[in-house]
Order: structure tokens, then C-alpha cells, then sequence
């Protein structure tokens, strides 16, 4: 009779693991949703405009732990893999963006940041955790996703960035 109960609970497991791999490992099919969005400089920027680079998207809030912990690594890899058509941007995604202006005069970072005041593209890319980054391709599909962020996820980081580069 035990033995009974436990296999719909694996079929279950099984299920849920897989569908956390496949949104690891990405659906290399899926486009990109477009989006335009204010930037910290002024300026609107727009998805459709960085089609041929290999964008990292991260979507981020000043209140959160893991968010500041892996902000000086993102700056590292934008700085080291920008010249090779990569490009990053960090989409805040609190409604008051002040708390994030304070944060960033603190931790200064080069790559774009974007305010999603609305959560209109949060809720496009189904950022459902602080932090969540999505990796586009070259030609505007979504091939990775990664929901959090513990130490170590920026090893996967660059493995990725390095595998779409070289596409």
C-alpha cells in the first residue's frame, strides 16, 4: 500500500523537475518579447535595437540580498564580454525608484540600468523572483533563464554569455 502512494508523488517530482531543467536550459525557440524602457541616463532604450548582441537581462530590486550580492559580478562580466557583442541591462523593477538611485550612487555600475516602474516587463518575461535574468541569443530568442541568484550561478552565467557568444 506504501508503495502505491509514493508513485504519483514521483510522477509528480519527476514532472516538476523537468520543468524546472527546461526553464533552466531555455526554449531556444521562444522570442524575446519587445520592450522600451527609461534608462537611468535618460534615455529610452529598446529591445528591438540590440537585436544581433547577446543580451543578458536582469531583472533586479535595491531590497534585495541576492540582487546586491551578484551586482559586482554582472558589472565584471558586462566589462569583460561588452567589446565581444554582449550587453547587459538591469531592470529595476520597484515602483519608487529611489531606493535604487541611492544603492547604485554606492555601487556604481556601467552597464545600462532601466526602470520597469510598472512592472509591465516583469510581468512580459513572468519574473515571478528577485533576482531573475533571461539571456537572449543574437537573433532575439530566449535561451536561458535563471529564477535567484546563491554564489556560484555566475560560473553558469559565463558559460552561457561564452556559449551565445561564440553562435
Amino acid at each position: 500500500m506504501r508503495s502505491f502512494r509514493l508513485i504519483p508523488w514521483l510522477r509528480v517530482s519527476a514532472l516538476a523537475a523537468t520543468v524546472a531543467v527546461s526553464s533552466l536550459v531555455g526554449a531556444s525557440a521562444s522570442i524575446a518579447p519587445s520592450f522600451a524602457l527609461p534608462s537611468r541616463a535618460g534615455e529610452t532604450v529598446t529591445l528591438d535595437k540590440l537585436k544581433g548582441q547577446v543580451v543578458m537581462i536582469n531583472f533586479w530590486a535595491s531590497w534585495c540580498g541576492p540582487c546586491r550580492t551578484e551586482m559586482p559580478l554582472l558589472e565584471q562580466m558586462y566589462k569583460r564580454y561588452s567589446p565581444l557583442g554582449f550587453t547587459l541591462l538591469g531592470v529595476n523593477v520597484e515602483a519608487d525608484t529611489k531606493d535604487a538611485e541611492k544603492w547604485l550612487a554606492a555601487t556604481p555600475v556601467s552597464f545600462p540600468v532601466l526602470f520597469d516602474k510598472e512592472s509591465k516587463v516583469s510581468k512580459l518575461y513572468e519574473v515571478n523572483a528577485m533576482p531573475s535574468t533571461v539571456f537572449i541569443d543574437r537573433k532575439g530568442n530566449v535561451r536561458y533563464l535563471h529564477r535567484g541568484y546563491k554564489s556560484g550561478d555566475e560560473s553558469e552565467y559565463l558559460n552561457q554569455i561564452r556559449t551565445l557568444i561564440k553562435e
